[in-house]
């Protein structure tokens, strides 16, 4: 499988090829809704006024507004293609750029951020998505080498990705399992209630 797919980095170009690989993948427990069509637009680097987020409570919205920031590079990541056709993405950014986003106030205020002040760079991974007919096909394994490729050619000091501590299903394991990151060289570093934060050192 893994000479068949394609990793490629999500530019302007590709908006349209992302927005229609949500279109069509189910991730959640209601796979039909469209209420569980996020588009990832809770997880970028821009400041989100959380107070106002009902702007976003339609899927057109969200799919409109991924494009956007899409075309302004505040959504960041990678696809995974398979005969041209996409499979599989990561959600990856710099860590510093995204204290202020939607998800990031909700469910990782406990995450420590004090490295950052040190000026230290951290390339955050924050969520896969992969089809149901592709899973357990080691993309996300090729998602995750390309991101930590990247992240050493481009400076970083280090990767860092939130496991859930217990998998509950495919919709709320979306950060990554444990055993993948430790197959990779992350190292636990820290917990919340509900998380792991684990990192790998690039330097």
């Amino acid at each position: 499988m893994g000479n068949n797919i394609e990793i490629r980095k999500l530019s302007p170009e590709l908006a349209e090829d992302y927005v229609h690989f949500f279109d069509i993948t189910p991730h959640s427990e209601i796979p039909d809704s469209d209420d569980c069509k996020c588009y990832c637009v809770w997880w970028f680097n821009d400041d989100q006024d959380v107070d106002h987020i009902d702007y976003l409570l339609s899927k057109e919205k969200r799919r409109d507004y991924a494009i956007q920031k899409i075309r302004e590079n505040k959504i960041q990541g990678y696809l995974a293609y398979h005969n041209g056709k996409v499979v599989g993405w990561c959600n990856t950014n710099t860590k510093a750029d995204c204290l202020k986003c939607y998800c990031w106030r909700r469910i990782m205020r406990d995450v420590p951020t004090e490295e950052l002040a040190s000026g230290i760079r951290v390339k955050s991974i924050f969520c896969f998505l992969v089809a149901p007919e592709f899973r357990r096909k080691g993309i996300t394994k090729l998602l995750l080498e390309r991101v930590c490729q990247d992240a050493v050619n481009d400076g970083f000091d280090f990767i860092e990705v939130y496991p859930l501590k217990g998998y509950i299903n495919e919709a709320k394991d979306f950060m990554g399992p444990v055993g993948l990151f430790k197959k990779y060289g992350f190292t636990i570093h820290g917990e919340t209630e509900d998380i792991f934060i684990m990192r790998k050192w690039l330097k």
